[in-house]
């Protein structure tokens, strides 16, 4: 009986830390500019704890157009930004 509450609960563990490594964490932020020919876009944002990144203002790349479109200045937003390549990208928005 040991052996099996051992054995669920290690099984647990280690399905919990696979899927938390997939998981995206969305990140809040505001967007200050848009530069569309350049694929770049200024956002204030929150922690960015993916990144162990404090709260600041940086651009980011964006190579996804749809992405580009969804961005206005001045919008409240939520984003996944991820290291692609050595570069600080935007890769999803919400």
């Amino acid at each position: 009986m040991r052996i099996a509450i051992t054995t669920a609960i290690a099984t647990l563990l280690l399905l919990s830390t696979a899927f938390g490594t997939f998981a995206q964490e969305f990140t809040k932020g505001v967007v200050n500019k848009v530069d569309a020919k350049a694929k770049k876009v200024t956002i204030k944002h929150e922690d960015l704890k993916n990144l162990d990144m404090p709260a600041m203002t940086m651009v980011f790349r964006v190579e996804d157009p749809a992405l580009l479109q969804k961005l206005k200045e001045g919008a409240a937003i939520e984003f996944v930004a991820e290291r692609v390549n050595g570069k600080l990208v935007v890769t999803q928005v919400k």
